[in-house]
């Protein structure tokens, strides 16, 4: 009856001293710290900031060293042995943007020293020499990205050559805005509320123009404006990465990313409210609908799907080779989700099945094709978003009678929780069978994912 093998590895064994001096463990745990902080704050999630700062601390030699990440900090505590006092440091995360070549930089650089350690000065004057190095781009490309992605939006939805320059034309504009905004201190959710005006506004002057009998506006659909707009807004927000936070076990990064994402969404909706509101007052006949299926050719919705991939990963700084590959990959997830459509899958199972796809390909050829499979797997969920939903949500809350609006709004943002929890379900999944294809886990990978585990009793 008795058992006679250890249990397994269930609580943290104390390891002895490892012999690494002082100031080398120093060194080692703040380049590490640097690292992890540049991850998170251009949208690493919380697991691989983990796996990669262990990554780099063991090509050092410390042991005993426990790596912690929350929405706003990372902190690292290094135990040296019963006659050493333990050391534990902390870095807030002051900035977030995403940064696809910095990403991937720094992940070559942390690879090649796992590989072949150099002396950690070295190291460090790397990284410097890393975080110093400008964007591959001017600010003016992302714009032009970002206005690029929602024509490819509106173009999704089935929108006419003049809706989607509109779009491109209003997308631009808000970019602009946003950045001058965020220059001068204002906050994130009151940026998003002005994202979330700007695009309203050119549809209610859209619709009062062809209310006055200007030619060339009738049997427009202004509400692709609105819709594209709303797309390339939630297009920088964290819904995936809290899920996929949520699975991988870091609960108080995803909650607070969950919580960011629902701030930045009032902020949309305070916006989209206030403008429709200016609008009753000033006599507008309000005819915005949100009933906008999708294009009608599958060709189209392949190829604007292909561009709303590629143009998000410019618009995160990803590098020509990584915007091209990002372009492919969004274009097989949209494929693999209208097959599933057309097997009759409910819009949660296509979009999980389609986001396991890409997670799966994003794992198996990032290391061949020389690219993060994060920015592959994050530019080919873009078109799965749930913004068409959010936007239906949105405007059944601000449009229709008080209580009806409101419960059948939360009713449709519920929907648009839904896909977006399977979109991280399908990504972790596809990504973990993807695992002994690509390569054996590292100590570092096992330990970042070990608190994502079920219950581990023998």
């Amino acid at each position: 009856m008795r058992d006679s093998a250890a249990p397994g590895d269930l609580v943290a064994l104390w390891q002895g001293n490892d012999g690494v001096d002082q100031r080398t463990a120093r060194a080692v745990i703040d380049l590490a710290m640097r690292v992890g902080e540049t991850l998170l704050a251009t949208g690493a999630s919380a697991s691989d900031v983990v796996a990669t700062a262990l990554r780099l601390i063991d090509a050092y030699g410390l042991r005993s060293v426990h790596v912690d990440v929350t929405f706003t900090s990372i902190s690292v505590s290094y135990h040296r042995g019963s006659d050493a006092d333990p050391m534990t440091v902390m870095r807030g995360i002051k900035v977030r943007s995403t940064d696809l070549t910095r990403l991937e930089r720094l992940q070559t650089l942390v690879r090649d020293i796992a590989e072949e350690p150099v002396d950690i000065d070295v190291a460090r004057a790397r990284f410097d020499d890393l975080i110093r190095a400008p964007h591959p781009y001017r600010r003016w490309v992302v714009t032009a990205s970002l206005a690029g992605l929602a024509a490819g939006a509106a173009a999704l939805f089935g929108g006419s050559w003049l809706i989607m320059a509109l779009s491109f034309m209003t997308t631009a504009v808000a970019d602009r805005v946003q950045h001058w905004l965020a220059h001068r201190g204002i906050t994130a959710f009151f940026t998003q509320a002005v994202g979330g005006a700007i695009p309203t506004g050119v549809a209610v002057a859209l619709l009062a123009a062809a209310s006055a009998g200007v030619p060339g506006l009738q049997g427009i659909s202004p509400s692709l404006v609105v819709a594209s707009g709303i797309v390339v807004l939630l297009a920088g927000l964290s819904v995936v990465g809290a899920a996929q936070d949520a699975i991988d076990g870091y609960y108080v990064t995803a909650g607070a990313r969950v919580f960011e994402v629902l701030v930045l969404t009032l902020g949309i909706v305070v916006g989209i409210a206030t403008v429709l509101a200016i609008a009753r007052r000033s006599g507008v006949s309000m005819q915005l609908t949100a009933d906008t299926p999708l294009a009608a050719n599958t060709v189209v919705q392949v190829l604007a799907a292909m561009v709303v991939s590629g143009m998000f990963a410019a618009s995160a700084y990803a590098g020509t080779r990584t915007v091209a590959y990002s372009t492919v990959m969004g274009g097989l997830g949209w494929l693999v989700y209208l097959g599933a459509t057309d097997l009759s899958l409910g819009p949660v199972a296509a979009s999980s099945l389609a986001a396991l796809a890409a997670g799966f390909l994003s794992q198996v050829v990032s290391s061949r094709l020389r690219v993060p499979a994060l920015a592959l797997s994050m530019a080919a969920l873009v078109p799965l978003l749930p913004g068409l939903v959010v936007y239906r949500g949105l405007f059944e809350i601000v449009q229709r009678a008080p209580g009806e609006g409101l419960s059948t709004g939360l009713t449709t943002l519920l929907g648009a929780g839904g896909i977006g929890m399977g979109l991280a379900a399908g990504v972790s999944m596809g990504t973990f069978l993807a695992r002994p294809i690509r390569t054996e886990l590292d100590r570092g990978q096992r330990r970042a994912l070990r608190r994502a585990a079920g219950d581990a009793r023998e």
